[in-house]
């Protein structure tokens, strides 16, 4: 058994393609057409092979309630890894994303919180060693 996707749900699957390409550095996987949204995919070039993170539609709107409370209380939606955060950190301030704060060590882990700007915090967190 493998995971090879994980999704994140996003207000606007335009805007998510472009933030998470255009300024993450992620590469486009799948853009399909399917009705009203589409089956949208994208791969980190730094990481596993063949994992997928799915742009999912926010469709369902006991979804959109929960995106808003955990977004609220400060709970992110999921976490990418870095090797050097400081300069991960540097490069997408540079580019106008919104933190949270700035970088914190938390015994084995460094991490800092960022908004996508499709409804979710994302960790952004580099391992101690």
């Amino acid at each position: 058994m493998q995971i090879r996707l994980a999704s994140i749900s996003v207000s606007d699957q335009e805007r998510a393609l472009q933030f998470y390409t255009d300024v993450l550095g992620f590469t486009k996987k799948h853009d399909i057409q399917m009705g009203t949204f589409r089956w949208l995919t994208v791969e980190a070039p730094e990481g596993a092979a063949g994992v997928e993170l799915v742009l999912e539609p926010m469709a369902f709107p006991p979804a959109q309630v929960y995106q808003s409370a955990l977004f609220d209380a400060g709970i992110p939606a999921t976490a990418f890894m870095t090797h050097d955060i400081h300069a991960e950190y540097r490069r997408l301030k540079e580019s106008g994303v919104t933190f949270r704060g700035e970088p914190q060590s938390m015994g084995p882990i460094t991490a800092v919180l960022f908004e996508d700007g499709c409804g979710n915090l994302i960790n952004l967190v580099q391992p101690a060693g």
